[in-house]
Order: C-alpha cells, then structure tokens, then sequence
C-alpha cells in the first residue's frame, strides 16, 4: 500500500483561531468536494504543517499481510494537536451541506466519525464487519486492497431520504466507502459526501466513488 497522513493544529491562542480560520477558508474556497474522476486539492499547503503531518504517521511493514506497508494512524490520533485539526477541517467542510447523520466504516471510521458528529450535532450510525451488529442487518460484499470482506449495517439505521455524510480514514481503491454508499442507498439515504482524513493517488478510488462527492484532507 501507498501513504496514509493527517492534520496537526496550534493551540487554541488568538494567534491559533486566526490560522484555523485560515485554514477553513482554504477548505472551502479550494472546493475539496469532487466528483469521481476528479482531482481534489490538497488542502494543507506545502511547508512545514504538512510536513509535521507526514511525520505523524507511522509505517508498519508487513501488515495486515506480507508486501502490505501500514500506514498507522493511530500516532496522530493520539496527538491532541492534530487531532483536533483533522476533526475541524472535516467539520467546516461539511458545517452547511444538511448533514442529518454521519456513518462511520469500521474501525477508524467509528473514531472520526463520531467526533464529526458530535460537532455537527446529529446522530452516528456505524457500518461494520458482517456477524457485528446485533439486530436485522442488509449486507454487502466487496473487494479490499488486500483481501475480501462484507459490510453491514441495521436496516432501521437510516430513514429514506436522509442527508448522510460518510466518513473513513483513507481512501485508496475506493472498494470500502462504495460498498458503504451503496448499503446507504439501499436503505433510501442521501449520501451528500464522503470524508477521509488520507486520499492516496493513483489508485483509482475517486473513479470508484462514481458520481458521489467526497473531501480528503490530505493526497500522497
């Protein structure tokens, strides 16, 4: 696998708000939102910030299988920092699209996602691995970049004609957040978008989306 990266934030002093507030407006006059196909700007610039974002990530070879290279981000979670700028660069993106209620994709979706919601104020709604989830699920198979694996979420989790943001950590081939589109559309939702913290290029995953927009915060 490619790289995987994420967002760092100052503290919150009057000098902190005003590079926040830049970097919401960066968020949204560079319009992340694409169509499948599309190129999204990497709303970080160059310098030092996207340095220190890269360097938040840690590489684990071999895993989840040999030739796959990890990219943990788990060590920028734990960054007070960055996490908290990952959570505010998603939020401002989405802060007037009518979000009713975000989905988070297991597992590192359930960690942003919920933050997001929190933020936004609507409800979180989980999609998890097949066998996870206690009451009536519909089910979906599809391709990982390593591997097969099925999703599911409840049949009751969404009501038809719902705005719904999804959110995931990395987008690559794409095969993961479509299968979590297409449960959601099953169930008559409205994906309004899709959010990851990491896009990797070249691995088609924006083709894969199709029409449905989505942010990322970070390209490699």
């Amino acid at each position: 696998m490619a790289r995987v990266g994420s967002l760092v934030l100052a503290p919150r002093t009057r000098g902190s708000s005003v590079r926040r507030e830049r970097l919401r407006l960066f968020l949204l006059t560079t319009s992340p939102l694409v169509a499948s196909g599309g190129v999204s700007d990497d709303p970080i610039p160059p310098g030092p910030l996207g340095e220190r974002l890269r360097a938040l990530i840690r590489d684990v070879p071999d895993f989840p299988r040999e030739g796959v290279l990890f990219k943990d981000i788990t060590t920028l979670l734990g960054d007070a920092e960055a996490f908290r700028t990952a959570i505010d660069g998603l939020v401002d993106a989405y802060r007037d699209a009518g979000i009713e209620v975000v989905v988070g994709v297991e597992s590192r979706g359930f960690v942003l996602g919920g933050a997001l919601a929190y933020l936004l104020g609507v409800g979180f709604v989980p999609v998890r691995k097949q066998g996870k989830l206690p009451a009536q699920t519909i089910s979906v198979a599809y391709a990982l970049e390593y591997g097969e694996a099925v999703l599911e979420v409840h049949a009751d989790a969404i009501r038809p004609g719902q705005r719904v943001l999804i959110v995931d950590d990395l987008l690559a081939t794409g095969g993961t957040a479509r299968a979590s589109a297409e449960l959601i559309e099953r169930l008559g939702g409205q994906v309004v978008g899709i959010a990851f913290l990491i896009e990797l290029a070249g691995f088609g995953g924006a083709e894969a989306l199709g029409e449905r927009s989505h942010v990322s915060l970070i390209r490699f």
